[in-house]
């Protein structure tokens, strides 16, 4: 029986390309694992497997009647539908311990890092499984992009460490041209349908009964969006009404100034301004230093709320 490596909803580099590397150790190990996503792969996603060399995986939202392992989640809403038909039989992680249980134990590794594929780094070594050259290509880029090229507060020394030896296995001479590559193709923004930009990397939250969404666009300049920001807004009031959101928030993150204009529609915007300590004048809000939606946006919201 096969088993199914997926990340989560709405997936990013991060959550398919350690589908990818966990299923080739786990087949290294002598398991059958099959990666798979869960939605059609993002800009910087389709390049990065495109320059090493890997197809898309297939994708399954489903997990009825399978056996699953979780990458780069451990929360029921970001899961394949009908988890609880299906079996979990792994999760690796990064981020905090979400709401999926399970009838037996199972083998769980969530560490405080900037990224699954550095924790995944460390499973090859524990496993003494080498990583082969354009997998470890494809856990660089993961780490590149989740850290920001370390420039999130995310990152984590085990991260920079893991970068450089995954650099020298897979060829790669210079991170930040690597980077610079991938960072273009996050903001292509060109002929996107808003709605569809506003998923690209989007994550609902329960916060203390209140169904918030908050989407995050990387983007190298915020002149990218400059024309398209009315469609944004208005396809931020469709996602709040048909969702019956309490509030969505969309970061357009400047990566290059290191910062957030947070845009937000909301029932209640006294929230926002209480979490992040500002005032929302109009359809958005700067906020300097924000990089991070897992560690500086969710959860000052969440104190917010009163979580």
């Amino acid at each position: 029986m096969s088993v199914y490596v997926v990340g989560h909803k709405n997936p990013d580099t991060d959550s398919v390309t350690s589908a990818i590397a966990y299923a080739e150790l786990k087949k290294a190990t002598g398991t059958d694992a099959v990666a798979v996503m869960q939605g059609e792969l993002n800009p910087e996603t389709r390049m990065v497997l495109d320059k090493f060399g890997f197809s898309a995986p297939e994708i399954m939202t489903d997990a009825t009647g399978k056996q699953v392992i979780l990458v780069d989640h451990s929360d029921i809403a970001q899961a394949p539908d009908n988890l609880d038909k299906g079996e979990v039989v792994e999760i690796i992680d990064h981020h905090k311990i979400g709401d999926v249980t399970t009838n037996n134990p199972i083998f769980f590794c969530a560490k405080p890092v900037g990224c699954t594929g550095t924790v995944l780094k460390q499973l090859y070594e524990i496993n003494n499984v080498a990583i082969p050259e354009k997998v470890a290509g494809l856990m660089l880029c993961a780490i590149i992009s989740d850290t920001v090229l370390f420039k999130s507060p995310t990152t984590t020394d085990a991260d920079k460490a893991a970068c450089e030896e995954l650099a020298k296995i897979a060829g790669v001479s210079d991170m930040q041209a690597l980077a610079m590559e991938m960072f273009k193709a996050k903001s292509a923004v060109d002929g996107v349908p808003a709605k569809d930009l506003i998923f690209r990397d989007y994550k609902d939250f329960d916060m203390n009964g209140n169904k918030v969404g908050c989407g995050q666009l990387e983007l190298v300049d915020l002149s990218l969006v400059e024309n398209i920001r009315d469609d944004l807004y208005n396809a931020m009031k469709e996602v709040k009404e048909e969702g019956g959101r309490h509030t969505v928030l969309l970061m357009l993150t400047d990566i290059m100034k290191e910062g957030t204009d947070l845009m937000v529609v909301s029932d209640d915007p006294s929230y926002v301004e209480k979490a992040y300590n500002v005032k929302v004048d109009g359809q958005s809000v700067w906020v300097d230093g924000m990089m991070s939606r897992k560690k500086q946006t969710i959860p000052p919201l969440q104190e917010a709320f009163g979580c």
